[in-house]
């Protein structure tokens, strides 16, 4: 089953982009209020001298590895605050300019634009913003390209904004399968940290399980390696961890939300089968799958080892191809989000591959990134707006 290919070019009479615009309300670049936004008195008294700010590693040593070989490269000014902690029109015509830099023959007269939320109480703008823009007949521009730019993280980092660019096409909008990954995607938790704390060996399978996810590790062989530390911990500690899981920010909303539109879900894990299966039917998932850890034979103790097909990087790509043909799902129509590097393969088959407040080599080479406090924001970038999310949701 074919699917597009997200690195072809993408130029023809009728291509277009559609580019999402979130702003990071929550992570503002700027630690102090503009000077113009506080109130000030000829009688304030002015701050005292103070050396405090030379104590962590500025004060002059004569120790020559404590110099840097040159001054760090500074980033750009950021300008959300002196325009708006919001999507300005000034950020707009920056993003439009930014586009022009990129694409020769750029028309913004071909650009539309779209608020997907309602302004905040006192805002003068919206945080979520979809712009949809023609490509010149000779641009020759990718979408990896696009997304990867230096001008394009330039821009974004000025104004505190992210920046997700998707084909403009009908399944953009018309998906019909999601699939996500579990630990630190659907849910807040590591299952096999939780399992380790109960065995007082946090730190050390926490340490191999950040570099599996980061891609640092061969993830089966991390994962076997992280198995062998919990023999002994007893079978039933699936109910003693139930209690302890919970949701990430609206990730049940969010599934509720595509059941509603009629999707297939799924959830992928590198996990254990009683956690993955527990979750799948609380949140009634259609699919589950993940690994399977071994029970002595008395059943009162996990014995540290694995049995069955590992749930791997390539067997989640593999998963994801199989259920789609099963369904009969275009890969076009196909959503997947994740946050560890054993998810960028499945990502890179789906029509959108996103991944989701996710470790910093995954952000690189994901489709597409997002990071924010809620993985109901994932419905901006099937083109749903607030309002319709609401009445998704009722």
């Amino acid at each position: 089953m074919a699917h597009s290919n997200l690195s072809s070019p993408v130029s023809s009479p009728s291509a277009s982009i559609v580019a999402t615009i979130f702003y990071k309300s929550a992570t503002p670049q700027h630690a102090h209020a503009h000077a113009d936004s506080t109130s000030h008195s000829p009688r304030d008294a002015l701050p005292p001298t103070t050396l405090h700010h030379l104590t962590d590693g500025a004060i002059p040593t004569e120790n020559l590895s404590s110099y840097p070989l040159e001054p760090p490269t500074p980033g750009p000014s950021p300008l959300d605050h002196l325009y708006g902690s919001y999507i300005s029109q000034s950020c707009l015509t920056d993003f439009l300019a930014t586009l022009g830099k990129l694409m020769p023959g750029f028309q913004e007269n071909s650009v539309q634009t779209r608020s997907l939320d309602a302004p905040a109480p006192g805002s003068k703008g919206c945080r979520v913003m979809e712009i949809t823009f023609a490509l010149p007949p000779s641009s020759f521009l990718t979408l990896d390209a696009l997304r990867n730019d230096e001008v394009v993280s330039r821009f974004e980092r000025e104004w505190n904004v992210e920046a997700v660019f998707q084909y403009n096409s009908v399944y953009r909008r018309h998906k019909r399968l999601a699939v996500f990954d579990m630990d630190s995607t659907l849910i807040a938790q590591e299952v096999i940290d939780e399992i380790a704390r109960e065995l007082g060996v946090e730190d050390q399978v926490s340490a191999i399980t950040a570099a599996a996810m980061n891609g640092e590790l061969d993830f089966e062989a991390s994962l076997r390696k992280r198995c062998a530390l919990l023999k002994g911990v007893p079978s039933t500690v699936w109910e003693t961890l139930k209690p302890r899981i919970t949701l990430n920010c609206r990730s049940g909303e969010l599934v509720r939300a595509l059941k509603r539109l009629g999707y297939k879900t799924v959830v992928l894990s590198g996990g254990f089968t009683p956690m993955t299966g527990w979750l799948a039917g609380s949140l009634g998932l259609d699919y589950f799958y993940a690994n399977n850890l071994v029970v002595s034979e008395d059943g009162k103790t996990l014995t540290g080892e694995l049995t069955g097909e590992i749930v791997h990087a390539e067997k989640k790509r593999q998963h994801v191809l199989d259920i789609a043909m099963k369904e009969g799902v275009l890969l076009d129509q196909v959503l997947v989000v994740g946050d560890g590097a054993n998810d960028l393969p499945m990502m890179s088959v789906a029509g959108l591959g996103v991944a989701f407040n996710a470790k910093a080599r995954v952000q690189m080479e994901a489709p597409a990134r997002l990071n924010s406090q809620s993985l109901l924001d994932i419905l901006y970038l099937l083109g749903i707006s607030k309002e319709e999310q609401e009445v998704l949701l009722r």
